[in-house]
């Protein structure tokens, strides 16, 4: 599943310099985005999948004889845009697979406020997505940054994301985590900058640094879109780095946008959809909550009924009709009587969900999908279709 190979060192490079490809799983675990850069593809976040799902792919591998020593949870969203749930996903496989070092990839913003709760919930290391430490260079590179709950102007989000960084590393280090800098060149927005976040990242204690090239060939083209940095560029740039930080390593491969898979026995993508929830002969429904009945756009506290979609007598899904959740203030009897009301369903997919109801329905056999995509696209997924639209009964 690895493949390393020990470059030929520059007269400026002392370091332990390497070239990579990915050699660990990414786990798609984390379903919220707090950033976007100008050049990805203007296309919907990808799914992220049900920790079940997670454990069951990790089991299923070990039984058949897998090596697995690491693994990332990551996107499509940020670990730390949903802190509470990554906290409860890296307690439940650490519990499950002491063995298995545990890591996240992340932004770093909110990674002060949540160092010590990762390191107790078992994480051993952070690779944080340093793309500049200058706010006017992340201005070129990033199309939106949310730090808290709302979009705010750019300038201000720049300028907040490199502060927050900074004191992220500080504190992921004093909670005992192994912290890796990971940084894309954009060339033509960063690429001047490589050695400036190499030395400001390692005055903080960093040793360690992968860079990795953009590759534009999954964009439309664009003026705008920075070229793909090439090999001599790439060495360039690592021999730069390597002046300040120990530890730099180039990839071909970058994980930190994963939404379709993990690494399989075989080291190729293992399917997405194997690790979601499936249809049965008792449970051959889905649930979902919406205000406007096309989006999957509504916590679960706040919703008053539940659309149910289920295949009609050829097999397609299609909406079968609504179902009421129960009212607030019943506590734990409130999401008793949801699971009843919604027995016949496999999954229930929402925009978020507390921690109660997620463990009560899960005890019932419901899996809740956190999601804020389009229903008809989604619920086809779940279906074991995905491209076709919702079907009319």
């Amino acid at each position: 599943m690895t493949t390393t190979k020990v470059l030929e060192q520059s007269g400026s490079c002392n370091c332990a310099c390497t070239e990579k490809s990915e050699s660990y799983p990414v786990l798609p675990l984390c379903p919220k985005e707090n950033f976007r850069v100008k050049y990805w593809p203007e296309q919907p976040a990808g799914r992220a999948i049900p920790l079940e799902g997670a454990l069951t792919w990790i089991k299923e591998n070990l039984e058949q004889g897998a090596h697995l020593t690491n693994i990332e949870i990551g996107g499509p969203g940020d670990p730390l845009a949903t802190p509470e749930l990554t906290l409860e996903i890296a307690s439940r496989i650490c519990s499950e697979y002491p063995d298995i070092l545990l890591q996240i990839a992340t932004l770093g913003l909110n990674g002060s406020q949540y160092a010590s709760d990762l390191a107790n919930a078992g994480i051993k290391g952070v690779t944080m997505l340093v793309d500049a430490v200058d706010a006017e260079i992340a201005q070129k590179i990033y199309a939106w940054i949310r730090p808290s709950t709302k979009t705010v102007p750019i300038k201000q989000a720049t300028e907040t994301l490199v502060t927050e960084q900074s004191l992220a590393v500080s504190a992921f280090q004093d909670a005992g985590l192994a912290v890796t800098i990971r940084t894309t060149v954009y060339s033509g927005a960063n690429d001047d900058h490589i050695e400036v976040i190499a030395k400001k990242m390692s005055a903080l204690g960093v040793d360690s640094m992968d860079i990795l090239p953009f590759t534009a060939s999954d964009v439309s083209s664009d003026n705008d879109t920075p070229c793909h940095a090439k090999k001599k560029l790439m060495q360039k740039l690592r021999a730069q780095a390597c002046k300040h930080v120990t530890n730099v390593t180039i990839r071909h491969k970058n994980p930190a946008k994963i939404g379709s898979g993990c690494t399989s026995l075989a080291g190729n993508c293992a399917s997405h959809d194997a690790m979601l929830p499936k249809p049965s002969k008792d449970k051959p429904n889905v649930a979902v909550v919406s205000s406007n009945g096309m989006a999957i756009d509504l916590h679960l506290g706040q919703a008053y009924q539940a659309l149910i979609y289920g295949p009609r007598e050829d097999g397609l899904p299609c909406l079968l009709g609504t179902r009421p959740v129960p009212e607030p203030g019943g506590g734990v009897s409130r999401w008793e009587g949801l699971a009843e009301s919604i027995k016949d369903c496999f999954a229930l997919l929402t925009a978020s969900a507390g921690d109660s109801p997620r463990k009560i329905l899960a005890q019932h056999g419901i899996t809740v999908l956190i999601n804020e995509g389009e229903i008809e696209g989604t619920v086809d997924v779940l279906f074991g279709g995905g491209k076709k639209g919702k079907k009319k009964c």
